[in-house]
């Protein structure tokens, strides 16, 4: 299998942290996906989006409790 974008050879599977928004929130799901070693590109199975957009609607739908790990700022531009 080659990249799409960049055309790399070097495809390997690796364990990524996807992000999900929540509002102003982001939640970080850990799976594992298909990565080019070169530029980065995810390739994501048809089975991997599918629990991805079940885990959004859980989130949307507070079945998931979520816990805080850190924190996100941003400056105050005036």
């Amino acid at each position: 299998m080659r990249c799409v974008i960049c055309n790399g050879s070097t495809i390997k599977k690796r364990q990524v942290d996807e992000e999900l928004k929540d509002g102003d929130n982001v939640v970080l799901i850990p799976i594992e996906v298909l990565v080019c070693e070169q530029c980065g590109e995810r390739y994501y199975t048809r089975q991997i989006m599918k629990t991805l957009e079940e885990i959004e609607e859980d989130i949307k739908e507070k079945k998931i409790s979520l816990k805080e790990v850190g924190r996100v700022l941003k400056p105050s531009i005036t």
